[in-house]
């Protein structure tokens, strides 16, 4: 299977856990201890790093370091905007598609060489 395809989908997996190791605290652990909090979060995070590393390592085959840093971007927006709706009941935002569009730019600009 292609590298930049494998990385991508580990970077999938591991944006999910860092997404709720960031912010699922805020909604279950309101009333307990920020500590509590931390070391949970903690705990969800090292999956997040079990996935990201390997991510990482295998993109880099592949794609150069700033390629890989705009991909990740672009997963993380993509993860956290239906989980700050559906999870976290925020409401949707035209800022979600400004800062989508703005990212699609970056991804662009960061993959130019590779389309021409």
């Amino acid at each position: 299977m292609n590298a930049v395809l494998i990385s991508a989908g580990l970077l999938v997996c591991s944006n999910v856990f860092m997404t709720f190791a960031w912010y699922a605290h805020l909604k279950e652990l309101n009333g307990q201890p920020w500590m509590v909090a931390a070391l949970l979060s903690w705990g969800v995070a090292l999956f997040e790093y079990l996935l990201q590393v390997p991510a990482n390592r295998i993109g880099y085959s592949s794609l150069s370091l700033g390629q890989l840093k705009i991909m990740q971007e672009v997963i993380a927006l993509g993860v956290f905007v239906p989980f700050s709706v559906y999870y976290m009941k925020e409401p949707l935002k035209l800022d979600y598609l400004w800062a989508g569009l703005c990212l699609l730019g970056a991804v662009f600009f960061i993959f130019r060489a590779k389309f021409n």
